[in-house]
């Protein structure tokens, strides 16, 4: 018997080329799935893949944006192409674009909601169809936030769409359970990335304020993702897994 649980499984996962994505794409390839890791950016994509390949794992780079529906589709028709099917699909990508409440551009308004929402709406719709058609279910996980938990200050627009994605997995049960695919939510909290890494007082500042005395690891949301993409999990759907130490449960301010 395997020891890879994710053997013969065919998954997409959108905005991966570094943080939660990528460790996302690293542990399925090391648990034995075949992965397309897809980024806007190519030289985060191909070396993200480059490195995974690196540890024996299986994964095609696929640079583009992630919200334009031809670019959606060439990602299914890869999947298919290379690997026959397509099984688990994680709308990961997503733009945070701050700024105040009552001077936020139409500009930074639709730019989020193209990335967030458009992107992950119709990614899981071009997913669905072929796992309908191939007829064997399959998993959808999308990428939320604490932010669509909890109000944070300058982040009106990022925080609606993930509070909207969220509602979109609860709505799609009613769609996609009869064809036996499921879909589900992850909603980081404080996590390092590279990203956060660059705010020198992040790390400090989010022990003292997480329940658990740290902030999440991007291995601490990939654990979590992968068990609601399994087959462990196929009777949980409609659901958001809120991963951030505790911190929404007391919800001290950053600021």
């Amino acid at each position: 018997m395997s020891n890879k649980p994710f053997e013969n499984k065919v998954a997409i996962v959108t905005g991966a080329g570094q943080g939660i994505g990528y460790e996302i794409c690293r542990q399925l390839a090391l648990q034995g799935a075949k992965v397309i890791l897809n980024d806007l950016d190519s030289s985060l994509a191909e070396n993200a893949a480059k490195n995974i390949r690196k540890e024996n794992g299986i994964c095609i780079a696929w640079s583009g944006d992630s919200s334009n529906l031809e670019f959606i589709q060439s990602m299914v028709d890869l999947a298919v192409k290379e690997y026959k099917q397509l099984d688990i699909v994680i709308a990961n990508a997503g733009i945070t674009l701050f700024g105040d409440f009552l001077t936020y551009s139409p500009e930074s308004f639709n730019s989020v909601l193209q990335v967030n929402l458009s992107g992950t709406f119709f990614l899981a719709q071009a997913a669905s169809k072929q796992m309908i058609k191939q007829g064997s279910g399959g998993s959808l996980l999308f990428t939320s936030s604490v932010t669509g938990h909890q109000a944070h200050k300058n982040l009106a627009a990022y925080a609606m769409t993930k509070a909207a994605i969220e509602m979109l997995a609860r709505n799609l049960v009613i769609e996609l359970s009869s064809y036996k695919i499921n879909v589900n939510t992850i909603a980081p909290g404080a996590t390092m990335t590279e990203r956060t890494l660059d705010d020198p007082e992040y790390e400090a500042t989010w022990s003292r304020l997480s329940p658990t005395g740290r902030p999440s690891t991007a291995k601490d949301i990939a654990d979590s993702a992968l068990f609601l993409v399994s087959d462990q999990a196929k009777q949980i759907t409609g659901q958001c897994l809120v991963i951030d130490g505790g911190w929404s449960c007391i919800s001290p301010s950053p600021y």
